[in-house]
């Protein structure tokens, strides 16, 4: 998480947005809190943090100074159809935002100052909650007390995977990289190339040459990473993600081809 303030600001909108280089291709893809003209908070994809606070710092402006307060912050995502009733359960000081894409700052949960946001990344409606490092535990406590009876479970980054791999949603690292840029990520909603000037754009509006696209599996095995596509024998592209769809009833992928062979439905 990175941020030049957080105290003293008002709760207005967040937005989803890649970060790319001048070539198109990803650094990262954030959530960008906007509290004034110049006052905002970034969060990043962790494993990103010291890459994305040095690009920000090589970009940034004379008059704009970036801070990296990572270490100082955790992050607890409450997701899922009965999330709300979870948090009815706990003692709450402050509104919940109701908007996807809004937040709310300075929410006391279970006597834990939080930013709410409504957000998350598992295809599923619910909240993240952002607040001071030590009191993670107390918060991730509190709120397992309240969700004992209605089936909450403590999830890991491998089961979130599987969540938002169902949902077909693009992760850093697989379906976005220094390689893949967000439109061939099919992320054309989040690249706003009407406007004037932003890093990355005039490679974006270039013809794509790549599309993601989507895959199902004939039979029970896994398709991994990086895992060569052909068709007719002529290699058309790369799997990004692959696993097990527990609602679907099947196995699927995500993967990376050439637009013509998209196009031709060769898959």
């Amino acid at each position: 998480m990175l941020t030049n303030d957080l105290t003293g600001m008002q709760p207005l909108r967040c937005r989803y947005s890649p970060v790319c280089y001048e070539d198109g291709g990803t650094v990262d893809d954030i959530l960008v809190y906007k509290y004034s003209d110049d006052r905002y908070l970034l969060v990043v994809n962790a494993g990103n943090t010291d890459k994305d606070f040095e690009w920000l710092k090589s970009h940034a402006p004379e008059d704009v100074t970036v801070e990296n307060r990572s270490a100082e912050w955790g992050q607890l995502a409450l997701q899922g159809p009965l999330f709300m009733r979870v948090l009815e359960n706990v003692k709450i000081t402050g509104d919940i935002p109701a908007k996807n894409y809004t937040f709310t700052e300075h929410v006391t949960v279970a006597d834990v100052d939080c930013l709410v946001s409504r957000t998350g990344y598992t295809g599923e409606d619910g909240i993240e909650l952002y607040c001071k490092a030590s009191g993670t535990a107390k918060l991730h406590a509190a709120l397992m007390e309240a969700g004992k009876d209605i089936g909450l479970l403590p999830c890991g980054l491998g089961a979130r995977d599987t969540l938002r791999f169902e949902a077909s949603m693009p992760l850093y690292g697989h379906e976005l990289s220094r390689e893949i840029t967000p439109k061939e990520a099919g992320l054309n909603f989040a690249v706003k190339t009407a406007k004037p000037e932003f890093i990355g754009r005039e490679a974006l509006l270039q013809p794509q040459k790549r599309v993601r696209i989507g895959l199902k599996l004939i039979d029970r095995g896994i398709a991994r990473e990086l895992a060569d596509l052909y068709v007719g024998g002529e290699k058309v592209g790369h799997v990004t993600s692959g696993g097990v769809a527990p609602t679907l009833s099947g196995n699927y992928a995500m993967a990376i081809v050439d637009v013509e062979a998209a196009e031709n439905e060769l898959f």
